[in-house]
C-alpha cells in the first residue's frame, strides 16, 4: 500500500514538474527586446517634442499623441505577454538625429511619432504596421476652386525650397503640360504664406503638414486640401529593434487588433478629425482611401506601392 501511494505520489509530482517546465522553459528562452522588458520591468518609449499630432508636448508639457497613444496599446500587449502584474513605462524623448543611435543603444524600445518607414531605414531598424500614410498634395483657399492636379493648369504655385515634394510638381509639370510657375520657399511658413497672400494659388507639400499650417491659420475655413496627389502612400510606422521577431511578433498582433477594430477608426478620428490640445485646433483630415485600405488589412511594408 504505502509501495501504491509512493508510485502515486512520484507520478503527480512528476506530471507537475512536466506542466510547469513549458513555462519555465518559455521565461528562459526569451530574447531581445521582450528579456530586456521581462528583467527591468520596464518599457521605454522614444517620443517627439513637436510632430503634431503624432507625438508632442501638450499643454501641461506631457507627451501625447496619435502614435503615442498606439505604444501605449503596444505596451499593454507586452505586459500580458510577459504576464507581469505591473509594468513601468518610461518616456524618453528624441529627435530626427537621435531616435534611431537611442534605438540600436538599447535606450528605447519603441520610437513613437512619424519616423518614415523606408528601404533605407529598414537597414538599420524594425517597424511595426504603418499608422499613417502621407502624400504630396496641394492645398488651395477655396474660392478658387482648385480640385485636381489639372485645374492647376497654366498657374503660379509654390513648394519649398530643397524638398522632394518640389521635385515632384516640377516632374509633374513637364509630364503633363500644365505650364505652371512654380515659386520655390525657404521654409514651409514663407510657402503658407504665399498662398494666404494670393501671390501663388496653391502650396504642394506633404498632406499632413499641410492640414497642421490649415488648422494654425487665422481662417481654417478657408482653405482646402486636395484629394488628387502627387505621390505614392508614403508610411509611417512605429520604430523597433531589427532583428527582434518575438517582439515584433507582440507589436504587428496588438497594432493589427486595433486597427482593424472600431477602436482603430476612433483613434484615428480623435487625433485628425477632432480638436486637439493643448490649443484645440482641428487638422480636419479625414482617412484616405489607402488609409481605411491600411486598417482593414495592416501591413508594414516600405514599398509605397505596396498601399
Amino acid at each position: 500500500m504505502q509501495f501504491v501511494l509512493a508510485r502515486r505520489g512520484f507520478a503527480a509530482a512528476l506530471g507537475l514538474s512536466l506542466a510547469l517546465a513549458p513555462l519555465a522553459a518559455s521565461a528562459e528562452d526569451l530574447t531581445g527586446t521582450l528579456k530586456k522588458v521581462k528583467d527591468s520591468g520596464a518599457i521605454t518609449i522614444g517620443y517627439r517634442d513637436s510632430s503634431v499630432p503624432f507625438s508632442y508636448l501638450g499643454g501641461d508639457e506631457k507627451p501625447v499623441g496619435y502614435a503615442l497613444d498606439i505604444c501605449y496599446k503596444i505596451a499593454d500587449a507586452v505586459k500580458a505577454k510577459l504576464g507581469l502584474p505591473k509594468l513601468d513605462v518610461k518616456l524618453n524623448p528624441v529627435t530626427s538625429a537621435t531616435r534611431i543611435p537611442l534605438m540600436a543603444n538599447g535606450t528605447i524600445d519603441l520610437e513613437c511619432g512619424s519616423t518614415t518607414n523606408n528601404a533605407d531605414r529598414q537597414k538599420q531598424v524594425g517597424f511595426t504596421n504603418s499608422h499613417f500614410l502621407t502624400a504630396t498634395r496641394f492645398v488651395s483657399k477655396k474660392s478658387a476652386n482648385l480640385h485636381t492636379i489639372e485645374d492647376l493648369k497654366g498657374k503660379t504655385v509654390v513648394s519649398t525650397s530643397g524638398t522632394t515634394n518640389i521635385r515632384q510638381i516640377n516632374e509633374a509639370n513637364t509630364e503633363k503640360k500644365l505650364g505652371l510657375t512654380i515659386l520655390p520657399a525657404k521654409d514651409h511658413a514663407e510657402a503658407f504664406l504665399m498662398v494666404e497672400t494670393g501671390r501663388a494659388v496653391a502650396f504642394v507639400m506633404d498632406d499632413v503638414l499641410l492640414a497642421s499650417l490649415v488648422a494654425s491659420s487665422k481662417d481654417p475655413g478657408a482653405y482646402e486640401i486636395s484629394k488628387d496627389s502627387l505621390s505614392k502612400p508614403e508610411p509611417y510606422g512605429i520604430m523597433l529593434r531589427k532583428d527582434d521577431a518575438p517582439f515584433k511578433q507582440v507589436a504587428d498582433e496588438a497594432t493589427a487588433k486595433l486597427y482593424t477594430s472600431p477602436e482603430g477608426k476612433a483613434l484615428y478620428d480623435k487625433w485628425f478629425t477632432q480638436p486637439i490640445p493643448p490649443r484645440n485646433i482641428n487638422l480636419n483630415l479625414p482617412m484616405s482611401d489607402e488609409m481605411k485600405k491600411q486598417f482593414t488589412k495592416p501591413i508594414d511594408s516600405p514599398d509605397p506601392a505596396a498601399y
